[in-house]
């Protein structure tokens, strides 16, 4: 399980992601943001050598918060091939120079996240040592043999923004989607379209500390 170090981050995940999210796409502020910390769970890497973490920030900047889920790897050497993907690089108290990355990029987290849907891994806790998060819960009716993932660079390279969310290919053909753009389901009970196959929901916090619940990602055939 995943160890989570209490020390300092210079400069902090919030800096760096205040400053990466009005470059993207699906970015819908008119400005700087002005994030706080909502959510979000982590994964374990079975090599333990890239940090997994799936970060829900809320954008309190325009005239409605917007909430956004912000995959993200954390490695102790650059990526080859994915300058595109760079976020920035931050100074770990513990562990030294950490380059952060767009996670849908990675192909360890696409691995360990299509391991989460189809049931092989579990979801830890954002910010708690060797803790599953409950909150995250997943679906998956495919065919019962596990999926092996292609982990060549090339799987993460044809990841796509669009204007609410990023789709990253899967295993035979299948596709994944993963929400940028959090919305609350309805009656707090979140529900996979008909046509997927499978599906990751959890849970994030409002300004004024409600909890809502949603769709993070979906699998499609």
């Amino acid at each position: 399980m995943a160890v989570i170090h209490q020390t300092e981050l210079k400069p902090t995940k919030l800096e760096l992601l205040t400053s990466w999210l009005p470059s993207r796409s699906w970015y819908s502020g008119s400005g700087e943001p002005e994030l706080v910390k909502a959510g979000g769970f982590r994964l374990d890497d079975p090599e333990g050598e890239v940090g997994i973490e799936f970060i829900v920030v809320t954008d309190t900047s325009g005239a409605r918060p917007t909430t956004y889920l912000v995959p993200l790897t954390y490695r102790g050497a650059p990526l080859d091939g994915a300058e595109h993907a760079l976020v920035g690089t931050m100074e770990h108290g513990v562990l030294g120079p950490r380059w952060a990355y767009d996670g849908c990029h990675d192909p360890v987290l696409a691995a360990q996240l299509l391991a989460l849907v189809e049931g092989r891994v579990q979801a830890q806790a954002q910010s708690v040592s060797d803790a599953l998060d409950r909150d995250v819960t997943r679906s998956y009716t495919g065919d019962a043999s596990p999926l092996t993932p292609d982990l060549t660079p090339d799987l993460t390279t044809a990841a796509a923004d669009g204007q609410e969310s990023t789709e990253l290919p899967a295993p035979q053909g299948m596709t994944f989607r993963l929400q940028r753009v959090l919305r609350p389901a309805q009656n707090d009970a979140p529900v996979a379209p008909p046509e997927a196959i499978g599906h990751v929901a959890g849970v994030w916090q409002t300004p004024d500390g409600s909890p809502e619940r949603g769709l993070f990602a979906t699998l499609y055939s």
